[in-house]
């Protein structure tokens, strides 16, 4: 961890002297050199097909291209500094044209994107250990619809048992929805368990109306309420980096489709002029 800690800190590092020589450089040169915009277009463009091949990297972890850490740590890096190199192309100016507009927004929402996911990634995972194992995304409806019909067992199976419907009545009118579908995504994702609490608090209550085979039902029902919430927590965090992902990788290519008409019709209607 603590070697993890002090590569980051090189990394970062390195990151502010080149964006430094950066600046510098471009205060010195940029009057001298007429073409300074399109030199800071082919580095842009360069790092971003670069930055792109990450995602292939993660798909062939069999090829001999480094450590998937040391592309993440890499891409981290070239995409902040890829902020600068954009700003130089564009002159620190607004788009006027609706073609470049369209590419200065697909390059923002790639850049935003990847922050955000920066930070998802940083957080989610380490969530995602904190409440039981992962589990699978694609099992969580299976094991959805197993706690629910356990649950719906434990209350039913209590009618005949205790001659009483009371826990079968509580479990239609406050438990029925909460295991039929996923539940109170916001609150997961910003760790909120003030519903879950709340309803494993009425089912605390309830108990003072039941006999004992009913509050041993009641008590494997609170499990499963637990379990639930669990996995509705599990979903929460697994889809909101999966949307992330769904939203990243389609506008980066997006926006190398953009760049490279961008480059071709900027040397088609140049015509050679300096």
């Amino acid at each position: 961890m603590i070697f993890y800690s002090k590569r980051r800190g090189v990394a970062l590092l390195l990151l502010v002297l080149l964006a430094a020589a950066l600046l510098v450089a471009h205060s010195v040169y940029a009057p001298a050199l007429q073409r300074i915009v399109h030199i800071y277009g082919w580095l842009l463009f360069l790092l971003i097909v670069i930055l792109s091949l990450y995602n292939a990297r993660k798909k062939l972890p069999f090829l001999p291209l480094g450590t998937s850490e040391g592309w993440l740590q890499f891409h981290i890096y070239a995409g902040l500094l890829t902020i600068l190199l954009f700003a130089f192309h564009v002159r620190w100016r607004l788009p006027t044209g609706w073609f470049d507009s369209i590419l200065f927004a697909l390059y923002l929402l790639v850049t935003l994107s990847g922050i955000i996911g920066l930070f998802f990634t940083r957080i989610i995972p380490k969530r995602l250990t904190t409440r039981g194992g992962e589990v699978l995304f694609e099992l969580i409806p299976v094991v959805r619809r197993s706690l629910r019909k356990e649950a719906e067992s434990l209350a039913l199976k209590a009618i005949p048992e205790a001659q009483s419907t009371t826990l079968a009545d509580f479990y239609v009118r406050h438990l029925k929805d909460f295991f039929q579908r996923p539940r109170n995504f916001w609150m997961h994702l910003f760790e909120n368990r003030s519903r879950v609490n709340s309803l494993l608090n009425k089912i605390n209550d309830l108990n003072r109306f039941l006999d004992e085979k009913e509050r041993v039902a009641a008590s494997r029902i609170s499990e499963l309420v637990r379990q639930k919430d669990g996995l509705d927590h599990q979903r929460a965090l697994q889809l909101t980096l999966k949307v992330w992902l769904f939203v990243h990788i389609p506008f980066t290519y997006s926006l190398l489709i953009f760049s490279f008409i961008h480059i071709v019709l900027v040397f088609a209607f140049s015509g050679g002029a300096p």
